[in-house]
């Protein structure tokens, strides 16, 4: 009878455990299943690290130029790590900005301002803050996790010529500045090419168009160009990567948030 109650009991485990792996991701079968398709395809990168223009236009057009460089390591059962280095202009070189991604858990992030001299934390409530005086925002600098949004299936378009499934994707995270996002993935490779996002009243916030994709490793996609439009303040900001590279020397140690006053 002992025995008995003890296989009852990993039988009534098992299941519980089994309905809290099926309750991480919520929405329709069909998107669920490309939103994991488009996650699955990008899988064994390891390392990569780029140089990478932003430009900033306001609302009269007038640009604003910042040359970053930018390391990421792959956390396979997790988020990805990502560091942020500014290396010009004078205002800005020297800044520092740390993510470290979750599929399930809150993102940390810090970021390093020279004039203060100091590690400042980014709180899970400033992260709908704009990133570094762009029209990034600080929740949009963080790798893509099936495990953060639900999905719903709206349909098919073509854009940039390019047949594409839509989905409707709600941030499952709390204070995300956002109340849903729309996405167009394309058919032929998964790759991401429009993102609209809608502020918590459900207007129309901003676009992001993401365009010039290179093949790397014959197998990982990466625009060259990601445009971000506010359609509210008519601002916008582009990153253009100018140069890419993969299997890079980079190790856990290099995104240490400790010595982030320190980074080059």
């Amino acid at each position: 009878m002992k025995n008995f109650s003890h296989i009852l009991l990993l039988i009534v485990v098992c299941l519980f455990a089994n309905q809290a792996l099926a309750a991480e991701i919520k929405g329709d079968e069909k998107a669920i299943a490309i939103a994991k398709e488009r996650k699955t395809r990008d899988i064994g990168w390891g390392t990569n690290e780029a140089k990478v223009l932003m430009v900033l236009k306001n609302s009269q057009g007038r640009e604003a130029k910042r040359k970053l460089k930018v390391k990421s390591l792959e956390v396979v059962d997790d988020g990805d790590k990502a560091l942020t280095i500014f290396e010009s202009p004078r205002d800005v070189k020297g800044t520092a900005f740390l993510s470290f991604s979750h599929a399930l858990e809150a993102d940390e992030q810090w970021i390093f301002l020279p004039a203060l001299k100091r590690v400042k934390r980014i709180s899970s409530k400033s992260k709908s803050g704009p990133f570094v005086g762009s029209e990034f925002a600080f929740e949009d600098m963080t790798s893509y996790e099936v495990e953060k949004f639900s999905y719903s299936f709206l349909g098919e378009e073509t854009i940039n010529g390019e047949d594409c499934f839509v989905l409707k994707q709600v941030p499952q995270y709390d204070y995300s500045g956002y109340s849903y996002q729309k996405v167009w993935i394309d058919k032929s490779h998964y790759r991401v090419q429009k993102v609209e996002y809608y502020d918590r009243k459900e207007a129309l916030l901003k676009t992001l168009l993401l365009s010039d994709y290179q093949l790397y490793k014959n197998k990982y996609w990466r625009p060259m160009k990601s445009l971000m439009r506010n359609v509210q303040t008519k601002k916008s900001t582009s990153l253009i990567t100018e140069e890419m590279s993969f299997d890079t020397a980079l190790k856990e140690s290099d995104f240490d948030k400790n010595s982030l006053k320190r980074v080059r």
